[in-house]
């Protein structure tokens, strides 16, 4: 994430265009233009941190002079009472970007640190927890990045670099066969090389794609851990295998020892609940 600085500024930008607009009148109107102020970000909430980063490229967006001083990296345990940072800054540019910044942080936070959590619930098992594209518009490069920093892996930065061939693909197109015929005849016309997971729904699916091959990864959509885990042994080594659905903190564990290789969960960004954070000034 933090080799896409482009798009960080954008979001900066568009995230002042949308909270600030033309000025923030109360802090124009209340505070000299030349005030300086230091703040310290407190930590109210158990969890991960997350979003340090970006705090810090915020700041000093606003106020190139800013200070800024970190105690906590992302992907460090925070417990209430821990100062994740202190920044020095113009007071004007400090109170304009402090909603932002929370808001960003706290968001980030919650999904690192349920990321944390489904990590380490499989830390001694084989298997990858993948994320999904279940993230907020215009955020997902900063919640793909707080998925890494909670120790889960980023699957699909959106829909134009792996092929997925879900139950509407194939519903719409006739058959999962058909599906993956179209599919390799349109990465040949367009000299595309992206890997192709097919979803299955129960086991006769399953056979169907094993029957026609050509594909990277077969991902079990809301199997039953014995099914799963029947699916997985019948797959063995030709394919990678994925399950998904129905997928908790509760049961990830279960899912991980039928030996599937990766799990993907979308709570890990649509189901994260803020981290409390706060900007208090010094």
């Amino acid at each position: 994430m933090m080799d896409d600085q482009a798009k960080l500024e954008q979001f900066i930008r568009r995230a002042l265009e949308e909270d600030v607009g033309p000025g923030d009148y109360t802090s124009l109107a209340c505070i000299p233009p030349d005030s300086v102020s230091q703040a310290k970000l407190l930590v109210k909430d158990p969890g991960v941190i997350s979003g340090v980063d970006v705090a810090e490229r915020i700041f000093m967006y606003v106020d190139p002079d800013a200070k800024f001083d970190q105690f906590k990296g992302d992907g460090e345990d925070i417990i209430p009472g821990d100062i994740a940072f202190t920044v020095t800054c113009n007071t004007q540019a400090l109170l304009k970007v402090e909603r932002i910044v929370l808001n960003t942080m706290q968001r980030m936070s919650g999904i690192t640190t349920l990321s944390s959590r489904f990590a380490f619930e499989v830390g001694d098992l084989p298997v990858t927890i993948l994320d999904t594209r279940k993230t907020t518009p215009l955020m997902r490069f900063l919640e793909k990045w707080a998925v890494e920093a909670g120790g889960c892996t980023n699957y699909r930065i959106g829909l134009f670099d792996w092929i997925m061939i879900k139950d509407n693909h194939i519903d719409a197109c006739g058959s999962i066969t058909k599906a993956i015929d179209k599919v390799h005849a349109f990465l040949e016309s367009n000299n595309l090389e992206l890997g192709i997971t097919v979803e299955v729904r129960n086991l006769v699916e399953l056979h169907e794609v094993l029957e026609r091959g050509g594909i990277t990864r077969i991902m079990f959509d809301n199997f039953e851990i014995p099914i799963l885990a029947e699916g997985v042994a019948t797959v063995g080594n030709r394919f990678e295998t994925e399950a998904s659905g129905g997928i908790n903190l509760s049961n990830v564990r279960r899912y991980a020892q039928t030996g599937v290789q990766f799990i993907s969960v979308g709570a890990l960004t649509h189901s994260a609940e803020s981290v409390d954070l706060s900007l208090k000034v010094m």
